[in-house]
């Protein structure tokens, strides 16, 4: 474990200048974890390492109640905790720990709004023709600030639901009914199955804003690492804030990220640590662990988008756009 006393920032090199990072935040399924599954051992010393030192934030289509089976029960329960935001349902529910876990608001439907939502949402299946044999728990589900379609159910075992829709090909033809049918609401795909519906402008982009309010810390200041970075995906919303962002395409690539970033916070590498070398680190751990897709940025990427061909690795060298 890093030392508490170690000074609370990252310092990162972009642009040409030197900016503090003061706040990483995480998207959940797909991400730190398998979809409705919990955080392994591995992964969980690393968000307790990172939150010994900087704040942390996820930000996750999940409502509270699987924040608290995937997230929290494998955390440690210590003081740590008063420097990790949780936002459930993509950001239209904020909670902060203060010795129990407050929720700071949250930005809930209204019974016509919900009503209209699920027949909309009925008529944009049955029209895409994706009906399905066998499902697993609630197929749509309420979750008050956030209506959920999720194809196969919402207990539906990992296997199948990665199977269902990889390159997200009937999730975009539901949505795009859906665009049309209520525009007024926001519609953005999420996890291996699942379609978030919340009002129009409460998504990621907004629970990033009530981040940088709560905790006065700006835009320039975070890092996102999500892997629905692609347009209509749910993370997509935070492109559009300026927070630098990392795409990675599970569990095993976010550990790398974090693994590639956590060097930044040891003292005596503070002054050079910028850019290229989470590049080259990430690179470094892709090419020895995994076949990655390219190097890049909008922030860095760490892959490429959902449903494209893994590169042979033989073959894989990283890019740096500027």
């Amino acid at each position: 474990m890093i030392s508490r006393h170690r000074p609370l920032f990252c310092r990162l090199e972009l642009d040409g200048g030197t900016l503090v990072k003061k706040l990483v935040i995480f998207d959940l399924d797909g991400t730190l974890a398998e979809s409705k599954s919990p955080l392994d051992f591995e992964m969980a010393s690393l968000l307790h390492e990172l939150l010994g030192i900087v704040k942390v934030a996820v930000i996750s289509g999940g409502d509270w109640p699987q924040f608290e089976k995937q997230l929290l029960s494998n955390l440690p329960h210590d003081e740590l905790l008063v420097d990790l935001s949780l936002l459930p349902t993509c950001g239209t529910k904020f909670f902060q720990y203060t010795g129990w876990w407050k929720n700071l608001y949250s930005e809930d439907f209204t019974g016509d709004e919900k009503e209209k939502i699920l027949n909309a949402l009925n008529k944009a299946v049955a029209a895409a023709g994706f009906q399905v044999e066998k499902t697993w728990g609630e197929v749509i589900e309420d979750r008050g600030s956030q209506i959920t379609f999720s194809a196969l159910g919402q207990q539906a075992p990992l296997v199948e639901k990665n199977k269902w829709d990889p390159n997200f090909t009937r999730r975009k033809k539901i949505k795009a009914i859906l665009d049309t049918s209520i525009p007024e609401f926001s519609i953005r795909m999420g996890g291996t199955t699942s379609i978030d519906v919340t009002k129009l402008g409460i998504d990621k982009a907004y629970g990033i804003k009530k981040l940088q309010n709560v905790l006065g810390i700006s835009l320039k200041e975070m890092i996102f690492i999500g892997d629905a970075l692609f347009a209509g995906g749910n993370d997509y919303p935070v492109e559009t804030t300026g927070v630098d962002c990392i795409a990675v395409r599970g569990p095993a690539e976010t550990k790398l990220v974090t693994r590639a970033i956590l060097p930044c916070l040891s003292t005596e590498k503070l002054p050079g640590f910028g850019k290229k070398e989470i590049v080259t680190a990430v690179a470094d751990r892709a090419a020895k662990r995994l076949a990655t897709g390219s190097v890049h940025r909008r922030g860095w990427m760490v892959a490429t988008d959902p449903g494209s061909p893994r590169p042979d690795r033989s073959s894989w060298m990283p890019s740096v756009t500027p």
